[in-house]
């Protein structure tokens, strides 16, 4: 276990506290790191641990969430520090009391404001992970290759690396050559994306102020954050009628939200197998139908 009395010790600095006695307490939640909440009399941090090789992990999140939190449209943790003692890598930032009532109005605001937040190309200044799978970010100005290659592409490639069945990856491969389909008549824009942004990685704070947090950062289109937020449930209808009077939603969004929840089912598959397969499988075949239609 990490040495919790350096640790405090190291963040004297970035914080502009003195060297205080550490207190540590387990978390629950997450299947990717071990969190904890780090303790001084006056103080509280949140800490999130991994192996010491996963310290790159951590250092594109703190990037990730450096951005949005520039972007001044939604909250996120402030990071104080990364880094690793050779056994543990570590990324350390404020903690937050996520006890509050989300307002989805209010919360739809703040997204498309974020997401209106243009970049230059598609793609993010650094790789990251999406879960604990590496996330290629190159930058691109053709989203649709992107999408084939860096998204979708990544976790095929993955998936027959796992020896995942022939059939998915064939079928896989298949819809990727035909994504233009999807995409008649809509380009979309370079938004700064969350990238992750399901049910479990949105809340809000005591104040009520919608936060985002575990970030997979990039500039991508922005109705790959509202698929992810439908994937395991959804905001409801009246998030995506504010959304829309903010940041219009181009007709077509039904049938590339499967495309783009495809990305995360096929991760879940590669990470964690089980029915996560066939879910995958079965939208593929629902996709491909639609070529057909």
């Amino acid at each position: 276990m990490i040495d919790w009395n350096s640790l405090a010790a190291a963040l004297a600095e970035p914080t502009q506290a003195p060297p205080w006695a550490a207190r540590a307490t387990p978390l629950a939640g997450g299947s990717i790191n071990r969190a904890f909440r780090l303790e001084s009399d006056s103080r509280q941090f949140f800490v999130k641990l991994n192996h010491a090789d996963r310290e790159a992990m951590f250092v594109a999140e703190r990037r990730g969430l450096e951005v949005i939190r520039q972007s001044n449209t939604i909250r996120v943790p402030e990071v104080y520090l990364t880094g690793s003692d050779g056994q543990n890598a570590y990324i350390v930032m404020e903690y937050l009391d996520l006890d509050g009532p989300l307002d989805r109005e209010r919360q739809a605001r703040v997204l498309a404001a974020m997401h209106g937040c243009f970049g230059a190309h598609f793609g993010f200044e650094c790789d990251n992970t999406i879960g604990s799978t590496p996330q290629p970010n190159p930058p691109g100005d053709d989203w649709i290759e992107f999408w084939r290659e860096h998204r979708l592409g990544t976790q095929l490639r993955l998936a027959r690396a796992n020896g995942l069945d022939s059939r998915l990856i064939d079928s896989g491969y298949r819809l990727g050559e035909n994504l233009a389909h999807f995409f008649s008549g809509y380009r979309p824009r370079p938004s700064l994306l969350h990238g992750d942004l399901w049910s479990g990685n949105q809340a809000a704070d005591t104040d009520g102020n919608p936060v985002i947090f575990d970030p997979a950062c990039y500039y991508g289109d922005h109705q790959a954050d509202l698929a992810m937020m439908e994937l395991f449930g959804g905001p409801g209808e009246r998030f995506f009628a504010v959304y829309r009077e903010h940041f219009a939603i181009a007709d077509g969004y039904a049938e590339r939200r499967d495309l783009y929840n495809l990305y995360h089912l096929l991760n879940h598959a590669n990470l964690f197998g089980g029915s996560y397969r066939q879910q995958a499988q079965q939208l593929i075949d629902r996709l491909l139908a639609q070529l057909r239609a």
